[in-house]
């Protein structure tokens, strides 16, 4: 266990490294400077709508925390909302539509789940606009805060063959379960997992992805389908979420040819910490949705204050397995709980 948490160490020092470089590139905090973006002078109580992609996973609610917090810091009055599920695309553009039409919004920040199509949505939009995990590419988004999913997604592929290594795999393969067929976020995370196996000495089986819509009943359904293709065992299986990570480690557990495969998630949540703690998740790629969600408010609020955004505001990962968790399962719970 000690050689294979020096591995992992050195994979997250690296990529830490790498994330550190965008940041310094695209910058994590937002100029004074007044610039082409800068919308008005600075507007007192501003209310900010924020449309995550959905409210109904840990994941978002911690997203939604951060963005109320950066409410009450910066004093601005914060509406969070989100669609029912990560396939609810016209429950989100409905309300991405009533945010645009309605009076007494100031700012939007918005998590889309179809950025092209939302793109398309607000391209005659009046107000300042900030995008939070997933980009859109649009002139009418001032910044996006977020992460370089596919480099994060590297590190955990890296590590992930660094642990079967250490779980006593000779053959190491790989096969994703992705999230939403078409999901930028979840295709960069798959992209980057792939790198990340390749890179330390891997076999990843691009042709055998799984889909799952981000929720763990369909990782289920997947990792049998996975299991029927491979009963001989597959030495990783990485997920886009936890979620999804979770569910596929429970529907191997009654294989004995699973029994050393290591499971990775992507999002650091409480739950997950506890499913790495409890053994039922090998490892994760945490991010912190808080501060992209803080970071998003705040964006929006110096935006409506004339100062000039940097056009990608990015927000660190890490590497977590059962070493770490108890203390990164301190450091999210006390931003939770505020």
């Amino acid at each position: 266990m000690a050689k294979m948490t020096k591995r992992i160490g050195a994979a997250m020092l690296s990529t830490a490294l790498l994330l550190g470089a965008l940041t310094g590139c695209g910058g994590n905090t937002s100029s004074s400077t007044d610039g082409d973006n800068a919308t008005s002078a600075s507007t007192e109580n501003p209310h900010i709508t924020v449309v995550l992609k959905t409210l109904a996973s840990e994941y978002w609610a911690y997203v939604a925390k951060g963005c109320e917090q950066a409410g009450k810091d910066l004093g601005a009055e914060v509406d969070v909302q989100g669609a029912t599920s990560e396939t609810a695309y016209d429950e989100q553009l409905s309300m991405i539509e009533t945010v645009l039409n309605a009076s007494g919004t100031d700012a939007m920040v918005v998590a889309p789940l179809q950025s092209e199509t939302v793109a398309t949505q607000i391209a005659n939009a009046e107000i300042p606009i900030i995008a939070i995990d997933t980009n859109v590419e649009s002139d009418k988004v001032l910044s996006f805060v977020g992460f370089d999913n596919e480099a994060m997604a590297s590190m955990g592929g890296e590590a992930a063959v660094e642990a079967a290594k250490e779980a006593g795999w000779d053959t190491i393969t790989a096969i994703g379960i992705a999230g939403v067929q078409g999901d930028s976020t979840s295709e960069a995370r798959m992209g980057g997992y792939k790198k990340g196996v390749e890179k330390a000495g891997g076999t990843y089986l691009d042709a055998e992805t799984q889909y799952a819509d981000g929720v763990s009943d369909k990782a289920v359904t997947a990792m049998e389908a996975i299991i029927q293709s491979h009963p001989e065992g597959i030495a990783i299986v990485v997920c886009n979420n936890d979620d999804m990570a979770v569910g596929a480690a429970r529907a191997a557990a009654s294989y004995p040819a699973y029994k050393n495969t290591i499971f990775v998630g992507c999002g650091g949540n409480v739950a997950a910490l506890d499913a790495i703690l409890a053994g039922q998740e090998t490892m994760t790629v945490a991010v912190d949705g808080y501060d992209v969600g803080y970071r998003g408010v705040q964006a929006a609020v110096d935006a409506l204050n004339g100062k000039t955004l940097d056009k990608f505001i990015a927000s660190t990962a890490s590497i977590v397995t059962a070493d770490n968790a108890e203390e990164q399962k301190a450091i999210v719970e006390k931003k939770q709980n505020g």
